[in-house]
């Protein structure tokens, strides 16, 4: 086998093992990054509904009061406008999905389905427990959420929520006198929720590692050109000149010319070695030939 098959063949294995344990931690690194990246702009979707909520509570409602004498207007619930403020920004990221799941809405479309109320069961079980992140199976695959607790923090929600005698009128005609009542200060009635599918993230991280992988591949293939280049005109060539002149020396060929080899490196000290051993060998040959028979 040549020596540059066999170095090739070494090179070709150590190429596949590193590529192989670089891909395997770059993918896992590259899917934690980005499922991180899909928290964080949920997150900030999030923080806009918050924002919108208060809004509304400051400045949009005060504003409504006098028509909700007459008719209630939804427009001035803060889960309302933020629904429906996050449902605009939804058209353009269809991958997003924002709720405020309550387990006891005045408006049916809030209602918890069962998922939901577990997570929401468990802000209530931990009055500590600020963020929930989790995955689970849905017919289009595996989603990714976040939910934070909705929770009763102004008395001023109870005007609506706490019995149905100090409700609104507009609001009990709307929504009828069953649902959204008997809420508690400080209590835990809901969760907003910003769920995107797990195939998202996913699909990033992979084009992501694919043109890592395929820049990591055409560095590798450079290096084996390079190198492969170096060893054929340091190495390989001066050997193989070498080899070629020895075997014309060891045939009796003694006007063979010889190798010039300015190099100081190995290759050359065996050059070197290769043409004092040569002049050895004529001499040995001329005195054997003048020697009585």
């Amino acid at each position: 086998m040549r020596l540059l098959l066999k170095f090739n063949l070494v090179f070709v294995l150590i190429f596949l093992v590193g590529l192989a344990a670089t891909g395997a931690m770059t993918r896992q690194l590259l899917q934690r990054n980005a499922q991180e990246e899909t928290l964080q702009q949920a997150r900030f979707l999030l923080e806009k509904a918050l924002a919108v909520r208060a809004y509304t509570s400051t400045q949009v409602a005060p504003l409504l009061d006098t028509q909700m004498k007459y008719a209630f207007l939804p427009q001035s619930v803060p889960a309302f406008s933020a629904t429906e403020v996050l449902a605009k920004i939804q058209k353009n990221h269809p991958e997003y999905a924002y709720k405020e799941a309550t387990l006891n809405p005045t408006n049916p479309r809030d209602r918890a389905v069962e998922w939901e109320a577990d997570v929401i069961a468990e802000f209530r079980k931990s009055a500590e427990l600020k963020e929930f992140v989790g995955e689970r199976d849905t017919p289009a695959g595996r989603a990714l959420y976040i939910a934070r607790p909705i929770r009763i923090a102004d008395a001023a929600c109870l005007r609506c929520h706490s019995t149905v005698e100090a409700a609104p009128r507009t609001l009990v005609e709307k929504y009828g006198p069953a649902n959204g009542f008997g809420w508690q200060l400080g209590e835990v009635v809901g969760a907003q929720l910003v769920s995107v599918p797990l195939a998202v993230p996913m699909a990033r991280a992979h084009e992501a590692w694919a043109a890592f992988m395929g820049m990591l591949s055409a560095v590798f293939v450079v290096i084996a050109v390079a190198l492969n280049a170096m060893l054929w005109w340091l190495v390989i060539r001066p050997v193989t000149r070498l080899s070629r002149l020895a075997d014309r020396v060891s045939l009796g060929e003694l006007s063979a010319p010889s190798f010039a080899f300015g190099a100081r490196d190995e290759i050359g000290r065996l050059a070197a070695s290769f043409s004092r051993m040569r002049k050895s060998l004529v001499q040995a040959m001329k005195m054997l030939e003048g020697a009585p028979s």
